[in-house]
């Protein structure tokens, strides 16, 4: 038996090094690891630098494990660090966003007009009564007051909870009445595939119940007809009228800044919450050392939705304070056309797109006629972010979309992290397809086993984060032993991510996924990622997803999922199944043959774009389907189970 906790079984060799061009203009080089090793701590007070500050801190790290303070006794305002600073400075001109709805309708928004729609903002924010340490539940599609909405509370000092727009009400009053928050801002709906969808009516549902929300604020945006209480103001007719300045009050580094929701294993959603001074600093730091921003050129597009994470760090305050010119985009990828974000591309002239494996793998299962109408000159930068991304999509998205021209920075991070914290830097590192490279400097991360030894060159096992960094969650929201036994009771004094992870030969970092889903195949520990990537490494599919069922013979067997490419000819049937199975066989070896392979149009996958394997692990093992109303669509799993008749087995 493998004494690996997940054995490392895929191979990959070939490396991309930064061409001289890149390195030399590159806004990070080798030196920063050499600089953070010998000071890590010296090293974030030099990040912090780079925010205003309206006190300075007299401690950098207060560390009482398992929690930690960062840049302690300081005061600043992230509102006046993502907008005022730009317009005091000269800056007010600048295009903060480029907003692309749906329906093609497009707004031009500069700092100086961004700043005083969040004054506005945060000036109504008062008149309703919201104040420093109140919670702000934000309800929204993905538009500009959105962003605004998320400034003005931390303007005022208010904790905004985003909860992404595609939740029902459930989630949403779940969410709502854990933080305790006192107002919902919403819009009457946004656009979405071609329609109109609505979102007030979700609100009204969740608030039919007992909760302390005195007001629901929302915004007009499809002009759909709405139900309407007491309770509701209409965000035009309250913000409009607002007097245009705002003074900023400082508050302190830990002043709650977010509370952002996951999933947990139980019912109740697991408030992650984040404070203001460290997370800006890596937040912003990360920003310009993994995307080599150069504000005054680049045109940057995360396609993430303010809802995640990805949208909190990397379209709100990290690209903000670094005074980046953004692109936002509030549909989806196929309305009105399948190359509908390439042609946003070409539009704007993007520079550097940080979107997610599921949309690449997409694009690939669409075929490379939609990104080969559209001039994707412009771009000099691309990023992955979200789950591991396997090395077939990895070189597609450098060979399609970037040309076989743009360094790929393949992030790993979380929820709970706050910001990146393993990466490649463009004009630093060679990149190998499908790995995220190391740990940030600063970032102290390692694989280790089940007794917390580090592993080998070429072993798996658990990642674990084993020194504080400063954009670290500070905690569940008020549940600190649920915080204590949800990330620190595995090994002792030490974050443990849920993820696993291996070495290769050279020390590079290859991201797993979660331990939940590595299978024990007659004793051995096989990750789902591997297998996933061995089958997309096939011609002919675009996607996979594969789950352990339980097998009589070898404990589990491996069940897989296959969606084909599209603008091929496929080889049909009983051979295709057998060519994918021979294929696996190749690529990782015997052990990792699957026992079913079944074709499918769809995958479960929520809206985020996560592959809910439980749902086919339900199916490969013959189970009633659990509970799927997080799918982005729920009847994928009738059309999978209605197919699984049809599948080859041995």
């Amino acid at each position: 038996m493998s004494q690996d906790q997940v054995e490392n079984l895929l191979s990959e060799d070939r490396t991309f090094s930064p061409t001289a061009e890149f390195a030399a203009q590159a806004n990070i080089k080798e030196a920063e690891y050499a600089l953070a090793d010998a000071d890590r701590i010296g090293f974030w007070e030099s990040k912090a630098e780079y925010l205003k500050w309206d006190k300075r801190w007299h401690t950098v790290l207060d560390w009482q494990v398992p929690f930690s303070k960062w840049f302690v006794d300081g005061k600043l305002n992230a509102s006046v660090n993502c907008l005022d600073r730009h317009i005091d400075e000269g800056r007010g001109d600048r295009v903060a966003f480029y907003f692309e709805g749906e329906p093609g309708d497009t707004r031009t928004i500069t700092y100086a007009e961004l700043l005083k729609d969040v004054k506005k903002a945060a000036n109504a924010l008062t008149e309703i009564g919201i104040k420093a340490g109140d919670r702000v539940a934000i309800y929204m599609p993905m538009i500009p007051e959105a962003a605004v909405a998320m400034l003005a509370c931390a303007r005022v000092g208010a904790a905004h909870s985003v909860v992404f727009g595609g939740f029902s009400a459930e989630a949403l009053i779940s969410r709502i009445n854990d933080a305790d928050a006192r107002l919902v801002i919403t819009a009457d709906g946004g656009y979405r595939k071609g329609a109109a969808f609505a979102l007030k009516p979700a609100v009204d549902e969740a608030l039919s119940g007992e909760h302390n929300v005195k007001n629901v604020l929302v915004v007009k945006r499809t002009g759909q007809e709405v139900a309407w209480s007491d309770r509701d103001i209409w965000w035009h007719e309250i913000v409009d009228r607002q007097p245009e300045e705002h003074i900023a009050e400082s508050f302190d580094s830990e002043h709650p800044l977010f509370i952002l929701y996951t999933s947990g294993t139980t019912a109740k959603p697991k408030g992650i919450f984040h404070t203001t001074g460290g997370y800006l600093t890596q937040a912003s730091y990360t920003h310009r050392a993994v995307f080599d921003l150069k504000p005054e050129s680049d045109i940057y597009w995360c396609t993430a939705d303010v809802g995640w994470i990805t949208g909190h760090s990397y379209v709100v305050y990290g690209p903000l304070i670094n005074g980046a010119t953004q692109v936002m985009y509030e549909g989806t990828p196929d309305t009105p056309h399948k190359g509908r974000m390439f042609e946003i591309i070409e539009k704007y002239k993007v520079t550097i797109l940080y979107t997610a494996p599921t949309l690449i793998r997409t694009w690939m299962k669409w075929g490379d006629e939609f990104p080969n109408k559209f001039n994707l000159k412009s771009l000099r930068l691309l990023g992955s972010v979200g789950e591991p991304i396997n090395p077939e999509a990895w070189m597609w998205y450098r060979e399609v979309i970037g040309g076989n021209r743009c360094p790929i920075v393949d992030t790993w991070w979380q929820t709970e992290t706050g910001a990146i914290m393993i990466s490649p830097l463009p004009g630093v590192t060679a990149t190998k397809p499908g790995s995220a490279m190391r740990p940030l400097p600063g970032i102290s991360a390692k694989v280790v086993d089940d007794s917390a030894h580090e592993v080998g060159k070429g072993h798996g096992g658990y990642l674990i984060l084993d020194k504080p960094w400063p954009s670290m969650l500070r905690g569940v929201w008020g549940e600190p032993e649920r915080y204590k036994e949800t990330y620190w009771s595995k090994y002792e004094g030490i974050y443990f991510a849920g993820d696993g992870a291996k070495l290769d030969s050279d020390g590079a970092y290859w991201l797993l996924g979660r331990v939940d889903d590595v299978m024990n195949v007659s004793g051995h520990r096989i990750s789902t990622t591997e297998v996933e990537s061995a089958l997309v490494s096939h011609e002919e599919v675009a996607e996979a997803a594969v789950v352990g069922a339980n097998d009589a013979t070898t404990g589990q067997a491996i069940v897989a999922f296959v969606i084909l490419r599209g603008g091929i000819d496929h080889t049909k049937g009983e051979a295709l199944i057998s060519a994918l199975k021979a294929h696996v066989v190749k690529e990782i070896g015997a052990i990792a043959r699957p026992r079913q392979i079944l074709v499918v149009n769809e995958l479960p996958k929520t809206r985020s774009g996560k592959i809910m394997r439980r749902l086919l692990r339900d199916v490969a093992e013959n189970r009633a389907v659990g509970d799927s109303t997080t799918l982005a669509d729920p009847n994928v799993m009738n059309l999978i189970k209605d197919g699984l008749a049809t599948a080859t087995e041995d």
